[in-house]
């Protein structure tokens, strides 16, 4: 969970792309790299493997400075999405602030979706972390391919979570989904850590903090 240190004056805050394999969690997390200013990213970690885009995760810290000495991290990860690789999902999430989950469009990627779902479900609450509390966004990628489903079916099947479409290799869609995430975790620290009083950081600073780092 969010991590506060007072001696470093530093808050760091844990954002996981999860989802089914090659949904775009990858290329989520590429795109957004792509668009952070050098100076304030660090180094992007990828590990290829035959069979899936990331076998273990990948870590994208974003750092920014708030008004009273603050310095705000949020460190990106996203998780294996094959089946055989559900204890190395299990210990990326621990400690995560927020879950952005990245399905596919496509109608033959329905089953795989909603079983991600349950497995995100499921790790979220082996490691202590409530499923219904947690500050999460939906994004339905792929919006380019054939016999995808309907934005409007889509909505009404997933009502309570904010969704968003994306076409992630054209970048299309990517930062919506972070923005969003951003706002929802920022309401949860605020609620949960009086993070606005004790740092002197509004949702509206958070946010521009974040996002002043893209281009």
């Amino acid at each position: 969970m969010v991590q506060i240190n007072m001696g470093e004056r530093e808050i760091t805050v844990k954002v996981v792309y999860y989802g089914p394999a090659l949904s775009g969690k990858t290329t989520n997390l590429q795109q957004l790299h792509r668009l952070i200013d050098p100076d304030a990213r660090g180094k992007m970690v990828t590990l290829d493997t035959t069979d899936d885009r990331t076998l273990y995760f990948d870590f994208l810290p974003i750092e920014f400075g708030t008004a009273n000495g603050f310095s705000v991290k949020i460190k990106l990860f996203t998780v294996p999405g094959q089946v055989m690789h559900k204890s190395t999902r299990k210990v990326v999430l621990a400690g995560a602030d927020a879950v952005a989950f990245i399905a596919d469009s496509q109608r033959s990627c329905a089953s795989a979706n909603a079983y991600s779902w349950r497995d995100m479900e499921a790790n979220l609450k082996a490691n202590g972390i409530d499923f219904q509390q947690i500050p999460k966004v939906i994004q339905f990628n792929k919006r380019d391919l054939p016999d995808v489903k309907p934005l409007s079916e889509i909505r009404e099947a997933w009502s309570d979570v904010s969704a968003f479409p994306a076409i992630a290799m054209r970048g299309e869609g990517v930062l919506e989904t972070f923005r969003e995430l951003l706002r929802r975790l920022y309401r949860t620290l605020d609620e949960r850590h009086r993070f606005g009083d004790k740092f002197g950081v509004s949702q509206q600073e958070f946010l521009k903090g974040v996002l002043a780092n893209f281009g």
